[in-house]
Formats: C-alpha cells, structure tokens, sequence
C-alpha cells in the first residue's frame, strides 16, 4: 500500500521561507516507464476549495505551478532506495498561503491540476504565515 507523509510545516512571517517534504513509501515510481506517474502539492484553506499548487512528472520531470505560486515556489523530486521524496519550497510566503497543504501521487495523471487524477493523499502539514 503506498503512502505518503508530508512534513516541514511550520508557522512563519510573511516573507519568510519553508520546505515541505513528502516521502511515498509503498510504490517505486522509477521501476515502471509511465510517463505521466506524477506527484502533487495541493492546499485547502479554511472555508475554500482545495486548489493545486505544484505537481512534478516523476519520469520526465515536467512541472506545473499554479500562478499564485509561480516564482515563489519550487518543487523538486528526488529518489533513492526505491522511495521517491518530493520537496516543496516556498519563498517570499504571504499570509493568503496559510493552508493544510497536501501530497497527492498519481500513477496516470493527465491534467496535474485536478484532483481527482490521483489516487493516494496524505494526511497534510499546516502552514501558517503570519503577516
């Protein structure tokens, strides 16, 4: 069974930085050739829709940021020991970015923005930024 467990969320001040991690256990995307195996960073605020917020392709590593996101966040993925970890760094964070942000991994994901293209969710970390 795979899972994923995110971490590195914190409470910051507006400006400031924070790196999220989410490590997916139970599935080895680098052994089978899918192109579109992708992994994701959603974020749901109190009160509003779960939103993308970046999503990597694990094989070619195609990104995709949502445009309140461009230019301050980076996503990364990194795999070792059969385990992928993707990162999410967040600069130059506002306070409108406090949220229970979200890893999400697919295995055939078409539009990386939508949510139901993947099938396995963690349990979320909160970022909270101050202003």
């Amino acid at each position: 069974e795979v899972q994923l467990v995110e971490s590195g969320g914190d409470q910051v001040q507006a400006g400031g930085s924070l790196r999220l991690s989410c490590a997916a256990d139970g599935y080895d995307y680098s052994a089978h050739t899918y192109s579109n195996n992708c992994m994701a960073w959603f974020r749901q605020a109190p009160g509003k829709e779960r939103e993308a917020v970046a999503a990597i392709y694990l094989g070619p590593g195609n990104t995709y940021y949502s445009d309140s996101v461009k230019e301050r966040f980076a996503i990364s993925r990194h795999n070792a020991n059969a385990k992928n970890t993707v990162y999410l760094q967040m600069n130059s964070l506002k306070p409108e970015d406090t949220a229970m942000y979200y890893c999400a991994a697919g295995v055939y994901v078409a539009d990386p923005s939508v949510g139901s293209e993947y099938s396995y969710w963690g349990r979320g970390t909160q970022v909270t930024v101050s202003s």
